[in-house]
């Protein structure tokens, strides 16, 4: 979905956020409510040459806030070095998941160069459609605690800068220590793993047909490092803040950059508790930040697209 920006007491983020879809899944429970806002800049990869990267865009960030009055306040982590996570995603050869517009990925966080914590798996279905995002059940078929993540998330338009288009994401991750025996070890060493096995964890994924190979591997055989750091507290005013962080993603082995990130994201307990003058602050500075930092932009990708491309034979994406 792509729109104009208006100036009006309504803003565009507003109005995404009111636009719900009441109803019930198969157990009587409600459907998911929106609890988080997101803003993602989907970045060249060929600017992050070294970590001075990191301050050089933040002097950006700080540039499109001061207009409007924004906060931009440093964290703890701003100082530090960038966290180091390992994501990768899997999927059929023929990219069953990604062309139904789901995505599978196991993240796990390093430090001093050592994995530590558990790996978290997430189960994302991703659309523009915001009915079709609520009426999905993503409870997946495991007796552990998961959590799950129902997102606006905004994006400029792919062919325009200074615009914003969404995607709504209905996630759920939990630790792989929650899962099925079965389905922790095969995720845990990535032995033969099938859609069957998927499908066990995940019950949307019982409505995907397969017409190739059900073998789950890898996506392009890449594992994903990623960088990732924290830059500073933006307050937009009326009770709303957040987190803005830069992110690297390149594979590992080769050290090849192919996708940074620029996002932060608000969270809140039903879309009627936030601010329209906070939402407002943030659409202006968000478009603000995308003429400033014009030059930075990949306007036409996300993170996840960029990893399905890497190897060329892209797939239908509901991005």
């Amino acid at each position: 979905m792509a729109t104009k920006l208006k100036e009006a007491k309504e803003t565009i983020l507003s109005e995404w956020l009111a636009e719900r879809h009441h109803g019930e899944y198969a157990d009587a429970r409600r459907f998911d409510e929106i609890g988080y806002l997101q803003c993602k800049l989907i970045l060249k990869p060929d600017r992050f040459t070294s970590a001075h990267v990191f301050k050089e865009f933040a002097g950006l960030v700080r540039q499109a806030a001061e207009p409007f009055g924004i906060g931009f306040h440093h964290t703890p982590k701003s100082h530090q070095r960038p966290e180091v996570r390992e994501v990768l995603f899997l999927d059929t050869g023929d990219y069953h998941l990604y062309n139904n517009a789901f995505i599978v990925r196991r993240r796990i966080a390093y430090e001093d160069g050592f994995p530590v914590g558990d790996p978290e798996i997430v189960f994302k279905y991703r659309s523009a459609d915001m009915a079709a995002a609520a009426s999905l059940d993503v409870r997946p078929r495991i007796a552990g605690k998961y959590k799950i993540k129902f997102k606006l998330e905004v994006m400029p338009r792919a062919d325009r800068i200074g615009s914003l288009r969404r995607l709504v994401s209905h996630n759920v991750e939990f630790g792989l220590s929650q899962a099925p025996v079965a389905q922790r070890l095969a995720m845990a060493t990535l032995g033969r793993m099938t859609l069957a096995d998927l499908r066990h964890l995940f019950p949307p994924l019982e409505r995907i047909g397969c017409d190739g190979p059900e073998t789950v591997a890898m996506v392009n055989q890449t594992v994903v490092e990623e960088l990732l750091q924290d830059i500073c507290i933006l307050d937009f005013g009326h009770d709303v803040a957040a987190t803005a962080n830069l992110g690297l993603w390149r594979s590992r082995g080769d050290h090849h950059a192919f996708v940074g990130e620029f996002a932060f994201q608000i969270r809140f307990t039903g879309p009627s508790a936030v601010s329209h003058k906070g939402l407002r602050n943030v659409e202006r500075f968000f478009v603000e930040l995308q003429h400033v930092a014009a030059d930075w932009l990949a306007l036409s990708t996300t993170k996840t697209g960029a990893v399905y491309r890497l190897k060329g034979n892209p797939p239908q994406a509901h991005e």
